[in-house]
């Protein structure tokens, strides 16, 4: 987009004067403008955001009786700025002009008014006086939305009555209440919102989610791309063929023993119902469409095919496994379009995942993004990078949102699942292209990438899929569970990653991707805390995880639970000091002061059934060196482990299964898992002696 122009004296439009002015029009748009009379003004000029859906704005969702008053005012927000002024006076967060997403939802809030007014008998803009518009903004107080709608609404309004200021004809709408008496009284109470306060993917569905993301990318991508790549040869060759006495022969010889034998016929579904594939016949007989129509007809082969429905094989080999056999015996012409598309999902569940982007940026990534590392003087090989478009933050010099984005300062580290789904989507589209451009992931037509709505979409319509499989491969353990919280969407991968990682840190993600790692990856290639990275969210998860840990132990504690190691005064310090945080919605703020309070540093590792009250000095995983713990490296004697009598339950439960295993295990591999066990059962003695509880401790 080109740079803000110059504001000019507000002048009244006529019937053509476009609706979008040159200066908001964004680079490369050459599409058509509508004019200012236009009862529709698509806001597709000004919007360069390739994954988001296109906005218009319909005259019509204004009451006839208050349109062409409301008309004027939505093209002075669309063509003129706020002035400095009048922003100086309001929230950081206030733009001198809106981006086409915003415009479009203000719009909609101006709409609702006028439509609430029209239902009180005011017919004109001017008999919205102040007292009128705090009786509506109680309205919306008390409408049951969240607060920061509730306040986004009236900040709407705000904007309304400041643009009718501006305009050479202003219709004379009151000053709204709240910028006098200020917005309190017209908010509802406040309440947790925003991304920190999304519900992580459960674990239950999250892990096969992944396993059959990967699989789709690593496993079936080939045999699928070689069935796009037969399928689009079949319906070229289909479309050039001619009708020949020959072709007519070779189509007689095709279908005539289907019939005779009372075989399945090739068939395809239309609307519903089997019909007979005339492409896929056309094409494998080289004969033409207009043979294969005509003479199904004359012969009753469409009949043929709605009572005995068939496959329609494609002549390549199936390469991928699963379960240690063939994915598919064939693939199918007609389901390919099918797999296409869950192949594009597969693919950005796993780089939205594993990389903690935005959904947007995902769909906003394009071929050439991930190019391999070139080796340095020494012939190490480094780490792939993605470097990408940012949407959310991208401002211009006047502060105001760049729909267009602009490039990533700090770019994106990707570890190999997520390089091989790029790998992947550059297969299904030109160089440079969008990765999830809408030509090629759907056949409707449609510009720019597919919108964040449509893949949260397939997202759903992948996890139907992959059931199905799991259930006809005989797979019951990788069926996918509903989440607890509703449908996965595309906004969750975000916040479920920095819950992994913080929950689970040297644990195994699903196909042994390990956390630990990713964390590492992800925290090096951030090396500054760049806008828009997940740093901030990996913050919180992890301050959260921590809260709930102490608070749990907490509450062992005042139970009468006892704690031992070298660590468990600390670990009791800890518990109580976490008491005031239980409960409450943990900030941004909150959780860079517990992640760096180094009383509250306290991990629980379920792998090694201890506690790791961290301490840098104290630690062997990697001799001090480090803020955080390596908690795949626990080392036994650590001046930092702490037990309590939950932990060694569970270690005398893992005795219990070693000395099992030793009895059906001759030799020396039976020895190891006794003197295993005999270890153990030596860690759970000297816990029974020298725990300690919370009156202990006091």
């Amino acid at each position: 987009m080109t740079a803000t122009a110059a504001l000019q004296p507000p002048t009244l439009p006529g019937p053509d004067t476009p609706a979008i002015p040159a200066h908001r029009i964004i680079d490369g748009y050459t599409g058509p403008i509508a004019c200012f009379a236009a009862p529709s003004w698509p806001l597709i000029p000004m919007n360069g955001n390739p994954g988001v859906t296109q906005n218009t704005i319909h005259m019509a969702s204004f009451p006839e009786v208050l349109r062409e008053e409301m008309r004027l005012l939505v093209w002075m927000l669309i063509n003129y700025e706020l002035s400095s002024v009048f922003l100086r006076e309001r929230s950081p967060s206030w733009r001198s002009q809106q981006g086409p997403q915003s415009t479009s939802k203000t719009v909609g809030v101006w709409a609702r008014l006028a439509e609430w007014l029209t239902e009180r008998g005011i017919t004109e803009v001017k008999d919205c006086t102040s007292h009128v518009l705090g009786e509506y903004g109680y309205k919306l107080r008390d409408s049951g939305a969240s607060r920061i709608t509730v306040h986004y609404m009236l900040a709407s309004l705000t904007r309304l009555w400041a643009f009718d200021q501006l305009s050479s004809r202003p219709s004379g709408i009151g000053c709204p209440p709240w910028e006098i008496e200020g917005v309190d009284d017209y908010l509802p109470p406040a309440t947790a919102g925003g991304e920190n306060t999304t519900e992580a993917i459960a674990e239950q569905t999250m892990g096969p989610l992944l396993i059959w993301a990967i699989r789709m990318v690593e496993d079936f991508s080939d045999d699928i791309l070689a069935a796009r790549a037969e399928v689009t040869s079949l319906r070229v060759s289909a479309a050039a063929n001619k009708s020949t006495p020959a072709s007519l022969a070779s189509l007689k010889a095709f279908m005539e023993p289907l019939l005779a034998g009372g075989l399945p016929i090739p068939a395809a579904n239309w609307r519903g119902e089997p019909t007979l594939a005339r492409t896929y016949i056309a094409a494998i007989t080289r004969a033409s469409h207009n043979q294969v129509t005509s003479t199904s007809k004359r012969l009753g082969w469409r009949q043929a095919a709605l009572q005995r429905p068939g496959p329609c094989p494609l002549d390549i080999p199936v390469t991928g496994m699963l379960g240690g056999r063939p994915w598919r015996e064939v693939l199918d012409y007609h389901e390919c379009a099918s797999l296409m598309r869950h192949l594009g999902t597969a693919c950005f569940i796993v780089i939205a995942y594993l990389t903690g982007m935005r959904p947007g940026e995902v769909a906003g990534l394009r071929s050439g993004s991930c190019p391999d590392p070139e080796p340095d003087g020494k012939g190490q090989t480094g780490r792939h990078l993605i470097t990408s478009v940012v949407y959310k933050t991208a401002r211009d010099e006047n502060g105001n949102h760049r729909s267009e984005g602009e490039l990533r300062d700090v770019p994106w580290v990707a570890i190999a699942p997520v390089v091989n789904a790029i790998r992947v989507l550059e297969r299904m589209v030109p160089a440079g292209a969008l990765l999830f451009a809408h030509d090629a992931h759907d056949s409707r037509s449609g510009t720019g990438a597919l919108t964040v709505s449509t893949m949260g979409d397939r997202v759903e319509d992948f996890v139907a899929w992959a059931n199905k499989e799991a259930t006809a491969h005989d797979l019951p353990k990788e069926v996918i569970p509903p989440d607890p919280h509703g449908n996965i969407g595309t906004a969750r991968f975000r916040r479920s990653l920095a819950w992994h990682i913080a929950r689970r840190p040297g644990g195994l993600v699903a196909l042994a991707i390990q956390y630990g790692h990713l964390r590492t990856s992800v925290s090096v290639g951030y090396a500054s805390r760049s806008r828009d990275g997940i740093h901030d969210l990996l913050d919180v998860e992890t301050a959260r995880a921590t809260i709930d840990t102490v608070a749990d132990l907490h509450a062992d504690l005042e139970d009468g639970l006892g704690v031992s190691g070298p660590a468990a005064r600390r670990a009791i310090t800890a518990a109580t000091t976490a008491a005031q945080y239980s409960g409450t919605v943990i900030s941004l703020r909150q959780a860079r002061q517990i992640v760096a309070n180094p009383q509250l540093a306290v991990y629980d590792n379920p792998n090694a059934l201890l506690m790791c009250v961290y301490k840098r000095e104290k630690a062997l995983c990697h001799r001090g060196i480090k803020d955080t713990p390596s908690l795949d490296r626990c080392v036994s004697g650590c001046g930092n482990i702490a037990r309590t009598d939950q932990h060694i339950t569970k270690i005398l439960d893992r005795a219990d299964f070693l000395d099992s295993r030793a009895a059906r295990v001759p030799g020396p591999l039976g020895d190891r898992f006794r003197r295993n066990a005999a270890r153990l059962r030596d860690l759970a003695e000297a816990h029974h002696r020298t725990r300690i509880t919370l009156e202990d401790a006091v």
